[in-house]
């Protein structure tokens, strides 16, 4: 097992673990008919670094790690975390999370949040929590599930150790 920093070539790889979800529109608040290239460019283009979760030779899970905001909050991380479907169950965003945090903390970042977790993603907020993520606010009906209807969505937040 790997995570190393993304590369173009991995871009097959890649979509087929946010295709579907962003077609399955639970999970992220992205149109679900995005194109691929804008997909692509969104998860790994611009103020973000990505990265991949590899083993033995096949790319199962991917993260972006970015300042949250700009100036007085350029201090705050944010990431974004995908596992392919079948890899799901394995360790494979616990595993994620832990890197990013120290890549984050290893960058000069204070905190982490996470902007818009979807409360009806029990899986992630559960998982969140564990890694030490606390709910710091509620935006109430803030997605409009293609299920469930409108569902809350949390923020959520961690203070970070210095790098060492």
């Amino acid at each position: 097992m790997s995570i190393r920093p993304y590369h173009s070539d991995d871009a097959p790889a890649l979509w087929q673990i946010i295709e579907p979800a962003i077609r399955g529109g639970e999970t992220y608040a992205l149109p679900r008919d995005m194109a691929k290239e804008a997909a692509l460019d969104w998860w790994t283009g611009g103020d973000r670094q990505a990265f991949v979760y590899e083993r033995d030779g096949e790319v199962l899970g991917s993260y972006f790690i970015r300042a949250n905001h700009l100036g007085g909050g350029g201090h705050v991380a944010n990431a974004g975390y995908a596992t392919r479907p079948d890899a799901r169950g394995q360790g494979i965003a616990r595993a994620m999370c832990d890197h990013s945090q120290e890549q984050a903390a290893s960058r000069g970042f204070r905190l982490m949040q996470f902007n818009f977790v979807i409360s009806s993603n029990v899986g992630a907020v559960t998982l969140w929590q564990r890694c030490g993520f606390e709910i710091v606010g509620t935006v109430p009906e803030g997605f409009s599930h293609p299920r469930l209807g409108y569902v809350d969505t949390h923020i959520m937040a961690k203070r970070l150790s210095p790098a060492a």
